[in-house]
């Protein structure tokens, strides 16, 4: 199911990110009483009883002259662009000013849920003194106070009232696999090749790609598959991407219609920031991995060259070190057509099950093999493992006290699970649990 997207914007100071660290709970983004300390946006998850959501917060916007300012607002409208609903953040403080009725107009041509929203409301009578903000035109304005979480949940009432009904259709029998990674490292010449057409415009051009795409395909071995093309933005007005980071969005729409992703690293530029920051994603959602190293054919080679490369990635991505990798070159199709088979067994191993006495004998011998941890004098006690669902792979084990399952032992768990089993590309998730 695809997730939908809040977009928290307006004018710089107005506590965009209080209000942000307020709906996810955490102090995520950076708070500091001047303007322009929020430079990019920021993307979290977030729920409200019982409803999920992406949220992002966004830079002020202003119209000043400026290369930063100019980014900030590029930034702020790319995310209205991503949005499904729009939080427009005033000030109770200040009350309506020039910059709120131009963002205002800005707003209005969003064609999206728009969401008034009046912060810094935090006694009963400034709750009251918002009636000026009906001025802006936005519909009824909602008091809050991001510091004191007054009207924080009459918001996310409201913010989920207005979400698009889920209308993701996916066939049991489709293995549905994305295409993510940063701009330029050659997404949509191997989405190309793999259908064997020019379904996707192709420049050696960054953002080229404006729509996230979905083709559906048969294999020669009847596999049914549905390809995402993880674009970029659609391009709006005068949206412009000044920066690497509007993909993250996209590809998190895309991870979560997907079984399996393709994280494109390019050969011929190493591995970026960004890079990581995309696999992150794909690997906290639970999603099978399998690393692609495009553009093979450009960099010179000995015979140690992809192995050296190899030792790259496992070093720079180590929580990923369940992930296949392979070398092609979306130029020539070198190794290309092995990618659906790939996907197809990454995803079988997703959704494998393991039987519980099964289970329960490797448990036996892995306790053989090294001790359970010891903290503060009390011993990990393991009774039982039990395969709870799949996709990703998640397995219960019952303990005496679940709080001495150290992460190391966890980790030596995981690692017994693909020595004994076929794993490859999955995350592997334990949750242990106290034996009643």
């Amino acid at each position: 199911m695809v997730l939908p997207t809040v977009a928290i914007v307006g004018r710089p100071n107005v506590g965009k990110s209080t209000l942000f660290n307020r709906i996810i709970k955490e102090r995520l983004a950076i708070v500091e009483d001047r303007p322009g300390v929020t430079r990019d946006r920021n993307y979290a998850p977030a729920e409200w009883l019982g409803h999920k959501f992406h949220i992002i917060d966004t830079g002020g916007i202003t119209w000043e002259d400026g290369k930063i300012e100019e980014e900030i607002r590029a930034q702020a409208e790319i995310a209205i662009e991503e949005a499904d609903v729009i939080v427009f953040l005033t000030n109770v403080v200040t009350g309506v000013t020039d910059l709120d009725e131009k963002i205002a107009q800005l707003l209005y041509k969003a064609d999206k849920p728009v969401l008034l929203a009046v912060n810094k409301a935090d006694n009963p009578e400034q709750r009251s003194n918002i009636y000026d903000f009906y001025s802006l035109g936005m519909g009824e304005p909602i008091p809050v106070s991001s510091s004191h979480g007054t009207g924080i949940g009459d918001l996310l009432d409201t913010i989920v009232d207005n979400f698009p009904a889920d209308s993701d259709t996916k066939d049991d029998d489709t293995i549905s696999f994305s295409v993510i990674g940063r701009p330029n490292v050659g997404k949509s010449s191997i989405v190309n090749k793999l259908l064997g057409e020019e379904r996707v415009i192709v420049a050696n051009m960054e953002g080229t790609t404006r729509d996230a795409i979905d083709t559906p395909f048969v294999a020669a071995d009847g596999t049914k598959y549905r390809l995402i093309d993880t674009a970029g933005i659609r391009r709006r007005g005068k949206v412009y991407e000044k920066t690497e980071k509007y993909s993250v969005m996209r590809a998190l729409s895309a991870i979560e219609r997907s079984d399996v992703v393709l994280l494109v690293l390019d050969a011929s530029t190493g591995i970026r920031e960004q890079d990581k920051h995309v696999a992150g994603y794909a690997h906290d959602a639970g999603r099978g991995i399998i690393i692609v190293v495009n553009k093979w054919d450009l960099p010179e080679k000995n015979s140690n060259s992809a192995k050296d490369f190899e030792k790259v990635i496992r070093s720079e991505f180590q929580y990923l070190d369940y992930a296949p990798i392979i070398f092609v070159s979306a130029e020539t199709g070198q190794r290309l057509n092995q990618i659906p088979e790939l996907v197809k067994k990454v995803y079988a191993n997703q959704n494998q099950r393991i039987q519980s006495s099964v289970l329960n004998e490797m448990l036996l011998e892995a306790s053989k093999l090294v001790p359970t941890p010891m903290i503060k004098g009390k011993r990990l006690r393991v009774y039982y493992m039990t395969q709870v669902k799949s996709n990703p792979p998640t397995f219960v084990v019952f303990v005496n006290e679940p709080e001495l399952m150290h992460f190391s032992y966890q980790r030596f768990l995981i690692n017994q699970l693909r020595d004994n089993f076929d794993f490859m590309g999955t995350p592997i998730k334990i949750v242990a649990r106290k034996r009643k």
